[in-house]
């Protein structure tokens, strides 16, 4: 009996041990050393030029960083995982650990640096306008005046104008951005307001080539940052990472393949810490 019962104990401290085995081997290495089989990227699914999930798979700007980022962490492109970041749910995933980083078209600001940690900027944006190619009539923010002005649902890009620059404007708010570029092609809108980045993705696509352009009016500042949890160590090593991409000439390439179509002027690479207000 007694031998009975030490073998049935050691049964179940052996099974106890290879099932913890098995649940801690496909496990991500929070710590960014690349031992982990998986790394966690959030990024935008729906933003042509900036993270698009298509059914070739990935692409953007923010994903050639985000991928640049990987490898140098240890990471090779198919061992990224990669998962949506809508804009309010970026803080929360980030906080619970869904993900080990988010590019994601990621404003830093003050509001969201209490709540995670920016690696970056590793890109200097601005609020734009994109017009019809063959429209000479806005040069300025103020001529937005009695314009109408497209913007996606909720966003504050188009308030922001009305508000500061162009009291006139006349706001019109689409489900999409795709919708925004569907009026303005029809000449149902005049403009489309938002990053400019964001603009020159959308206007790089194949099918709206030669038909749009940005107004070059650089409203605001926007400093794209790699947002991780408080408090991570990830934060050097990315910040390691982008300073590297930089230097060796993947950033700028990664800038004209997904930018350049649409003849965006983008800003030089930003130094890591410098954030424009």
């Amino acid at each position: 009996m007694k031998l009975r019962k030490v073998t049935a104990a050691s049964a179940v401290v052996l099974a106890l041990a290879v099932s913890a085995t098995a649940c801690g081997g496909d496990k991500k290495d929070d710590g960014g050393s690349g031992g982990g089989k998986k790394i966690a990227i959030g990024i935008k699914f729906d933003q042509p030029g900036i993270g698009q999930k298509t059914p070739q798979g990935y692409s953007g700007f923010d994903v050639d960083v985000a991928t640049y980022v990987a490898k140098k962490l240890g990471y090779n492109a198919d061992q990224i995982e990669w998962k949506e970041s809508k804009s309010a749910d970026r803080e929360t995933m980030l906080q619970r650990g869904d993900v080990d980083f988010i590019a994601a078209s990621y404003s830093i600001t003050p509001e969201r640096q209490q709540k995670v940690d920016f690696a970056g900027p590793y890109l200097l944006a601005h609020q734009d306008v994109l017009v019809r190619a063959d429209d000479p009539s806005i040069k300025s923010a103020g001529d937005l005046n009695k314009k109408k002005l497209c913007s996606v649902t909720g966003s504050t890009s188009a308030q922001n104008v009305k508000d500061k620059l162009a009291p006139k404007a006349q706001l019109q708010q689409y489900p999409t951005y795709s919708a925004c570029l569907t009026g303005l092609q029809s000449k149902a809108i005049d403009a489309l307001t938002t990053d400019d980045s964001i603009l020159a993705g959308y206007a790089a696509q194949a099918q709206f080539k030669g038909k749009f352009k940005l107004g070059g009016l650089k409203m605001t500042n926007e400093n794209y940052g790699i947002g991780v949890k408080k408090g991570s160590d990830l934060k050097a090593k990315i910040n390691k990472a982008l300073e590297s991409m930089v230097s060796d000439g993947s950033w700028q390439k990664a800038v004209d393949k997904n930018f350049g179509p649409a003849g965006y002027k983008n800003e030089p690479a930003p130094k890591i810490g410098d954030i424009k207000s």
